[in-house]
């Protein structure tokens, strides 16, 4: 009985891995908490003398956590073409900033906050094959080896080591932020912050890169530009015209997938949260703003 419970004990502690994995796989809470749900169900309904000849629960648990984000990945660009406006990857917010961290119930505090989660790396995710981005995720992120990969993706190790040459060179080609250290990042999000609030166009538009661009996702359920904005000056313009048709906004400056970002809350609602990209010389160059509510419920329990 012991070792049986040591054993789902062991199993059940592979969650926190597993939703890791599969939220940098699909860049959604709500799905990759759906994969990782669906991979538990499937071990439970292995017969227990099949499961007891696994040796590894965990790599079991990650191949097919893997097969099944692989199939969402391959739905998800006919999904996308009827999503209304940009698709951003879901925002995850640093609960330890709001001393709500919880165990093990939302899959937001279950997350790792590293480069990897980046919004830029995400956002260039989106634009690989699924198997690709499979490859690259569980290699060059989470260092399985390519013999196991190869389980996931039914390839030869070869194939698969091919497949995360092609996703690094898409990540090595993208546009990408400057090395730029914690503090000027945050330094140059709160110069943004204080700029908002004054509802200050022209210094926004010394804040932002003249070829800055600034994408949104509503989702077509909130008010939202539904293409990306491009250049600094109609930037600043597009974020006065918002603080304008919203008396009583509150910005916060506070982590976004591990790095410094705003939130706006009004009515101690989340209404939007947005990341930046900052270059070596302070500018901000990309702005992702996320106002789709159906990503910000990780947030809405904030403040």
């Amino acid at each position: 009985m012991g070792a049986a419970g040591a054993g789902i004990d062991a199993v059940a502690g592979e969650r926190r891995q597993l939703i890791n994995v599969a939220y940098r796989l699909l860049g959604s809470l709500a799905e990759a908490e759906d994969a990782v749900q669906e991979a538990y169900a499937r071990w439970y309904a292995l017969p227990r003398t099949r499961r007891d000849e696994i040796l590894s629960p965990g790599g079991w648990l990650t191949t097919v956590t893997g097969r099944i984000c692989l199939d969402v990945l391959g739905s998800a660009r006919a999904r996308r073409e009827r999503y209304v406006g940009a698709w951003l990857p879901d925002p995850l917010p640093d609960r330890a900033e709001w001393g709500l961290v919880s165990e093990g119930g939302d899959p937001a505090d279950q997350m790792v906050l590293d480069e990897s989660v980046a919004m830029a790396l995400l956002v260039v995710l989106e634009s690989m094959t699924p198997a690709e981005r499979v490859a690259f995720v569980l290699h060059d992120v989470f260092r399985y080896p390519f013999a196991e990969i190869a389980g996931t993706l039914g390839r030869t190790p070869a194939a698969c080591k091919q497949l995360a040459a092609s996703a690094r060179r898409r990540v090595r080609d993208a546009p990408g932020p400057a090395a730029v250290a914690g503090d000027g990042r945050a330094e140059a999000v709160r110069r943004v912050k204080q700029a908002w609030e004054r509802k200050d166009i022209a210094a926004l538009v010394d804040l932002l890169d003249p070829a800055a661009v600034m994408t949104a996702d509503g989702g077509g359920l909130v008010g939202t530009v539904l293409r990306p904005i491009e250049g600094g000056a109609r930037i600043a313009q597009y974020m006065v015209a918002i603080a304008d048709r919203a008396p009583g906004l509150e910005l916060l400056e506070r982590s976004v997938n591990g790095a410094p970002g705003l939130v706006a809350r009004r009515g101690g609602t989340v209404m939007t949260v947005a990341s930046f990209e900052v270059d070596g010389d302070g500018l901000i160059t990309r702005i992702w703003a996320v106002r789709n509510p159906e990503k910000l419920r990780p947030w809405l329990r904030d403040g």
